[in-house]
């Protein structure tokens, strides 16, 4: 099981460009509105919330803004009503792109997403084109530390009932069923572990390479542009970036 971490490479590219607080925080504050809405404002009852807000803290939002979020959802929407829409294309060679949105304005959004892959090699395609090539897994990544040993974090996983563990040289991935995302992960968290990450996740079934610079450059360009976009909360792919 031990291993190449594919997807851990993937994961720690995305979200570079968020540096700006300003705007991570906006999109993570969208997030917990919305999981507000849906399920209410008791961490303890919405695991959606109680994910968003483990998120938002791990990016060091106050506490003050992720209270006015909540605030937000149970309240005053500004007349604003989001909801998520998943866009599907190709990038640059074939590559398959996901782009999970929160949006109050599909038509803005959906041209916005579009822009973004036709100024870099890529095309936006329709629902179901790449979707089948990504499974819905829970993705917990420990970072390895001075101590943690490999064999031991793996068994602590397997029988917390992780489906699968891989590692390489900067941390521990663990993947599970997305039903037995919140009994593994709170398993660990008693043994001590902390996460990185730790979230639903769109994981990709196999990886591509791009060779060409070009290519490359417009990958990476069509992955800022992406991520830059207020709406946008995820963007998942399968481009091996090693």
């Amino acid at each position: 099981m031990s291993g190449h971490s594919k997807w851990a490479n993937i994961k720690h590219r995305k979200g570079r460009q968020d540096a700006m607080k300003g705007k991570i925080f906006t999109k993570l504050g969208r997030m917990i509105s919305v999981a507000v809405r849906e399920g209410g404002a008791d961490p303890e009852y919405n695991f959606s919330l109680k994910s968003a807000i483990e998120k938002a803290k791990a990016d060091n939002m106050p506490n003050d803004n992720i209270e006015r979020a909540i605030k937000k959802g149970l309240g005053d929407t500004d007349g604003q009503n989001y909801e998520e829409i998943v866009y599907e294309g190709y990038g640059p060679a074939g590559i398959a792109v996901l782009v999970k949105c929160l949006t109050d304005n599909k038509n803005r959004t959906a041209s916005d997403v579009r822009h973004s892959f036709s100024k870099n090699s890529g095309n936006l395609g329709a629902t179901g084109c790449v979707s089948f090539m990504f499974d819905r897994k829970g993705l917990l990544i420990i970072d390895k530390e001075e101590g943690l040993d490999e064999e031991t974090v793996m068994m602590s996983a397997l029988e917390a009932g992780a489906e699968d563990f891989e590692a390489d040289e900067n941390c521990f991935e663990i993947t599970c069923m997305p039903e037995d995302f919140k009994t593994v992960k709170e398993a660990l968290e008693k043994e001590g572990y902390t996460f990185s990450t730790a979230e639903l996740a769109m994981l990709p079934q196999n990886t591509s390479t791009l060779d060409s610079e070009s290519d490359i450059k417009a990958m990476n360009k069509l992955i800022d542009m992406l991520e830059d976009n207020d709406d946008v909360q995820e963007v998942y792919h399968n481009w091996d970036m090693e």
